[in-house]
C-alpha cells in the first residue's frame, strides 16, 4: 500500500487522480486550500480506508511544509506526490497586457507563480527530503499544461508558470534519480471539469471541441490514468518526460 499526496484534490483533475489511486488500494491525502465541503466529498467517494484531508495555502511556504509533514506522518510516508494544485485560467484571472492595470498585472502574476510554481517546488522539496531520509524510492508527477507550449495570451502568467513547472520537474528528475525518485510531468489540454462546465456549452464549447481532431475535450479520468501510470514502478524509465495529453490539439516539434 502506497501513501499518495494529491494537491488541489477537492474536485476536477485532482479528485479524479485521488480516486484512481484509491481504486488501486493506495491511501490518499486529499489536499485543499479552501473548498472543505468539496474535499470532504472527494474523501468520502474514495474506496478503501486511511484517506485523510490536509488543508493549506500552497502560496505560503510555511503551509507547504506543514502539508507535506502532515501527509508524511498520517500516511506513514508519502511515496507519491502529485502536484496538481494551481490558480487556473478564468475570467477573474485574465491579465492580457492591453486589458489590465499594472497593479492587477503584478497581483495575478505573483499569485500564479506563488501557487503554481513555488508552491509545487516547496511541497516537492519537503516530500522529497522525507523520501531521502527514509531511504525509500518515490514518484513525483507534476500537472502542467498544453499552454506551456502553445502560449496563453490572456493568461501569460499561467503559461509561464506551467512551463517553469515542466522545467523544474526535469531538473529534479536528474538530481533525484540517485535517490530512486522519478519525476515526470503531464501536459493536459482543455479538460472537462466542474469548474469549466459553462465553457463547454454553446459556441464556446464547439470551438473547444473543435481544437482536437477527435472532436471532443479531454476528461479528468484520462489525465488520472496517465498520472497513475507515471507513478508506477513500470514508468521509472520515463523520469524526466513530459507527456502531452491534448488529443492532438497541439503538436510539439
Amino acid at each position: 500500500m502506497t501513501g499518495v499526496l494529491v494537491t488541489g484534490a477537492s474536485r476536477g483533475i485532482g479528485r479524479a487522480v485521488a480516486r484512481a489511486f484509491a481504486e488501486q488500494g493506495h491511501r490518499v491525502a486529499v489536499h485543499y486550500a479552501s473548498r472543505v465541503e468539496d474535499a470532504e466529498e472527494t474523501r468520502a467517494s474514495l474506496p478503501g480506508e486511511g484517506h485523510i484531508l490536509v488543508s493549506g495555502d500552497l502560496g505560503d511556504p510555511v503551509a507547504a511544509q506543514r502539508i507535506a509533514d502532515t501527509a508524511e506522518a498520517a500516511l506513514d510516508g508519502v511515496d507519491v506526490l502529485v502536484n496538481n494544485a494551481a490558480v487556473a485560467t478564468s475570467e477573474a484571472t485574465a491579465h492580457a497586457v492591453p486589458e489590465v492595470s499594472y497593479m492587477d498585472w503584478q497581483r495575478i502574476w505573483r499569485r500564479m507563480v506563488d501557487v503554481n510554481l513555488l508552491g509545487a517546488a516547496n511541497v516537492t522539496y519537503c516530500v522529497a527530503r522525507h523520501m531521502i531520509d527514509r531511504g525509500e524510492p518515490g514518484r513525483i508527477v507534476n500537472i502542467g499544461s498544453r499552454g506551456a507550449f502553445r502560449g496563453e495570451p490572456s493568461h501569460p502568467a499561467y503559461g509561464a508558470s506551467k512551463a517553469a513547472l515542466h522545467a523544474f520537474g526535469q531538473s529534479l528528475a536528474v538530481s533525484l534519480a540517485p535517490h530512486g525518485i522519478a519525476v515526470t510531468s503531464v501536459a493536459p489540454g482543455f479538460t472537462a471539469t466542474e469548474r469549466v462546465a459553462d465553457r463547454l456549452t454553446g459556441e464556446s464549447g464547439d470551438v473547444l471541441r473543435g481544437q482536437s481532431p477527435f472532436g471532443r475535450v479531454g476528461t479528468a479520468d484520462e489525465v488520472a490514468a496517465a498520472v497513475v501510470y507515471l507513478a508506477s514502478p513500470a514508468a521509472t524509465w520515463a523520469s524526466g518526460a513530459i507527456l502531452d495529453l491534448n488529443g492532438a490539439s497541439h503538436l510539439r516539434t
